[in-house]
């Protein structure tokens, strides 16, 4: 079995596309996410679909529970209150369950947020793969990373209908058919970089936008562009999921028939 150390570069990239459908498919990928409950349209503290009473409380929040509810905390039953930050890990691995399902807390902009993971959700049930096109190594473009002066936040729609704040720190240069295009885009913590785009293909042929990862750019700013490991954002996994549409600037004048595509369902 090849690994990503192989020399091939198309083989790598087989691997890479088994392993994005593995964990996409998993029992609590993106595919389980079954809501994304907003506290501040609960002020009771009830959420019908989710056991348990929900509180806000500043910088935590409270969640308060009874035997009947059935609810786990760190793997043991909570009969009481339990206090709880913002979850940052692996969804299979947050805090608060309920049988099988995983309910993960969340913060946007300083409102708290429950999501609800669950493995026997529809979405999961109706998979089938996640169409990509092959490698094709033209779609390799040498880049470079124009880092600005400071970050720049700007306000775009998000997948759920309201607009958010999205912080961005350069942009990602790159040529295609001898002009150069760029992209506003994300320096991630682990120093990787994150654009969110749309193109000529965008609602037609592939998912109305997409993410692009490259890995963290050298030292001088180059980096590699890699349109054939393009990803589709997780609300076209569930819609539950409040991705961010693409910033102004951030849709190509062209057509990248490259990447992962569609989700294909049942």
């Amino acid at each position: 079995m090849s690994t990503d150390t192989d020399l091939d570069p198309a083989r790598n990239w087989k691997n890479w596309h088994e392993r994005r459908i593995a964990a996409v498919s998993a029992p609590h990928g993106p595919l389980s996410l079954t809501g994304t409950h907003w506290l501040s349209d609960y002020p009771e503290g009830r959420i019908p679909a989710v056991p348990g009473l929900w509180r806000e409380r500043g910088d935590d929040v409270t969640l308060t529970a009874t035997a009947d509810d059935g609810l786990t905390v760190g793997g043991r039953p909570l009969t009481g209150e339990a206090v709880l930050a913002a979850d940052r890990g692996p969804i299979g691995e947050s805090r608060v369950a309920h049988g099988g399902r995983r309910l993960v807390v969340m913060r946007r902009e300083g409102l708290w947020a429950v999501r609800d993971f669950d493995p026997g959700s529809p979405a999961r049930g109706a998979f089938v793969t996640v169409e990509a096109t092959p490698y094709d190594d033209r779609w390799v473009l040498p880049g470079h990373f124009r880092p600005y002066g400071e970050s720049r936040t700007v306000r775009v729609e998000n997948a759920d209908g309201r607009e958010r704040g999205l912080g961005l720190a350069g942009e990602l240069a790159f040529s295609v058919g001898g002009s150069e295009h760029t992209l506003r885009a994300v320096v991630e913590p682990d120093g990787s970089l994150w654009a969110v785009f749309a193109d000529g293909t965008s609602g037609l042929t592939s998912y109305r936008f997409r993410f692009l990862r490259p890995s963290p750019p050298a030292a001088d700013g180059t980096v590699s562009v890699d349109l054939n490991r393009v990803l589709l954002p997780p609300c076209a996994f569930a819609e539950h999921f409040i991705c961010p549409f693409p910033p102004p600037g951030n849709t190509l004048p062209f057509e990248v028939p490259a990447g992962e595509r569609n989700v294909v369902v049942r």
